[in-house]
């Protein structure tokens, strides 16, 4: 597995080289020099997250799934 790194300008000015570098191995891209991102392909990511379910078949679950989203502290402020 090779590791490959872009800057967010290299990344930018050529999206099509670095997901096909993904294929190879993970790809950090950089920002001012440090690590921001990684892009993996789909069936790595899978692999780490040992998830092989699809994002379909999570929605088509049967019985009850617990969640508590965070709250949120929304503030409205009149229009102008």
């Amino acid at each position: 597995m090779s590791i490959t790194t872009f800057t967010s300008r290299e990344f930018n000015q050529d999206i099509r080289r670095a997901k096909k570098a993904a294929d190879a191995g993970p790809v950090f891209i950089t920002d001012r020099g440090r690590p921001v991102y990684v892009l993996l392909s789909i069936q790595e990511y899978r692999r780490l997250t040992g998830s092989g379910r699809s994002i379909a078949d999570a929605l088509a679950m049967d019985g009850d799934v617990e969640f508590e989203p965070p709250r949120s502290n929304i503030v409205l402020r009149p229009s102008l």
